[in-house]
């Protein structure tokens, strides 16, 4: 994975963690909901990078 990619979905990760955090801490289901779909989101792309590094073998 390339090293801005890694940043970039550690980044989406924890503003996930934070939005979700905030949704709950507020009653904001929404808000919640979307923190979720962003730690989902950072999960999946982490794991189709890996995949990709591991077919080319640059893991």
């Amino acid at each position: 994975m390339a090293l801005s990619d890694d940043i970039k979905n550690t980044a989406q990760k924890i503003g996930g963690q934070a939005k979700e955090a905030v949704g709950a801490a507020t009653g904001n289901d929404r808000l919640k909901a979307e923190g979720q779909v962003d730690q989902a989101s950072a999960g999946a792309k982490k794991v189709v990078s890996d995949v990709k590094d591991k077919l080319t073998g640059k893991n």
